[in-house]
């Protein structure tokens, strides 16, 4: 495929501005709801979190849909469609005279949003089965440069005014829609489509499908239980530090930024030399290894600077999921890449909207006097238990399902 570099650079900036636009209102959104509100910050509090359920629900519902009408009418469409609606909603947002409005830009934002499962399967379309787990490694490097660049971003446009990071946001999906029309030809060939089925592109029926590949089954065990894991950084990262060691917004912010650099670093480039050296099935085991002993670290530490040595060791954890994704994505049929990745994204979502309220929650409690001892680190330990249950469940896939045997 000739244009195959800058349609896979589209792919990446798509998956960037995704992150980055949800990042860039952060800062700003829960200041918006509590202006709504009437200055009541406990009142904001809920609805911002009404708000994130209200979208990480919607990615839920509607991840396998889009990745299923991309399996059926290609790739193309759905990432350009979802894209412009995207550019539009955050315009909506922008001009949402009330809070009710922002529900309804929220739950289109998590429609629009959940294009993930078509530019991940667009990726699988392109790259060889042997590079593939390397390129999913350009979903992380993603997620990392939004997740340092927006709330940034958010943060220096909101002290021009409340409502400036949404048309920025819009501006971006918008001028990325114009470039994708012109750079992105279909990577889904006419023989390897399949008609669109409503018992496929239901969350629980494109789950339930997943059943015909045994190890794809299991590692969408293990998807669930690494994203529930991660959780615990959107939850409790700034609250911990805080109160554990009375870091400051720029520390908080430092450390945060820190992640995202070595996320990148690790899942944009790493990826391609360790996981073609190491094997995906190994690369996902020490990568799941190393969640485990980073998360107990974290919950651990006693004293705030050591935060920094164990992001820049606990980096190699991200090695796990591209391998992982890179394994059921060589699994599963040409016909099938769109509902596969659907799947996966709507387990993310289902762990975005459990984890938070789980870990933020025991957090409080074990930092409360009505706890019996007092914890902070608490929502760390249960990420890594998580890990390690992810662990012991991978390698007992492993020895049931032997190299080459779906």
């Amino acid at each position: 495929m000739p244009a195959r570099k800058p349609a896979v650079v589209f792919i990446f900036i798509t998956l960037v501005l995704d992150v980055l636009g949800i990042g860039l209102i952060v800062p700003i959104l829960p200041k918006l709801i509590e202006e709504f509100e009437g200055g009541s910050v406990e009142r904001a509090a809920q609805v911002y979190g009404l708000l994130t359920a209200v979208y990480a629900l919607a990615q839920f519902v509607f991840a396998p849909v889009l990745g299923s009408l991309s399996d059926r009418w290609g790739r193309r469409p759905v990432i350009l469609l979802s894209l412009f609606g995207s550019g539009v909603d955050y315009l909506f947002l922008a001009m949402a005279p009330s809070l009710p409005w922002f529900f309804v830009g929220r739950l289109i934002s998590g429609i629009t949003g959940a294009n993930f499962s078509a530019a991940t399967a667009y990726i699988a379309d392109v790259t060889p089965p042997e590079k593939r787990a390397a390129s999913f490694g350009l979903v992380g490097a993603a997620f990392g440069l939004g997740f340092i660049l927006g709330p940034a971003i958010g943060g220096m446009l909101g002290h021009y005014g409340l409502r400036v990071p949404f048309y920025a946001a819009a501006g971006l999906t918008l001028v990325n829609w114009l470039y994708g029309a012109w750079v992105l030809p279909e990577s889904l060939k006419v023989e390897n489509r399949r008609p669109f089925s409503w018992r496929r592109a239901n969350p629980l029926g494109a789950l339930m499908a997943l059943k015909r590949y045994p190890m794809v089954f299991r590692l969408a065990g293990v998807w669930f239980l690494l994203s529930l894991a991660h959780q615990v950084y959107p939850a409790t990262w700034v609250l911990y530090a805080t109160y554990r060691f009375d870091w400051t917004v720029r520390e908080t912010g430092l450390s945060l930024a820190l992640v995202g650099v070595t996320s990148a670093l690790v899942q944009g480039g790493l990826t391609r030399v360790i996981i073609p050296r190491m094997g995906e099935r190994r690369a996902v085991v020490f990568g799941i290894a190393v969640g485990v002993v980073e998360h107990v670290l974290f919950g651990s530490v006693t004293v705030g600077w050591m935060i920094y040595l164990i992001i820049l060791g606990g980096c190699l954890a991200g090695l796990a999921t591209p391998a992982a994704q890179g394994l059921i994505s060589n699994t599963v049929r040409a016909d099938e890449q769109g509902a596969v990745q659907g799947s996966l994204n709507s387990l993310v979502s289902i762990a975005g909207v459990i984890g938070p309220l789980v870990m933020s929650s025991l957090f409080g409690y074990f930092i409360s006097d009505r706890a019996p001892v007092h914890l902070p680190g608490v929502a760390f330990y249960l990420a890594a238990l998580l890990d390690a249950v992810a662990l012991i469940w991978v390698i007992r896939a492993f020895k049931k399902t032997p190299e080459g045997a779906g």
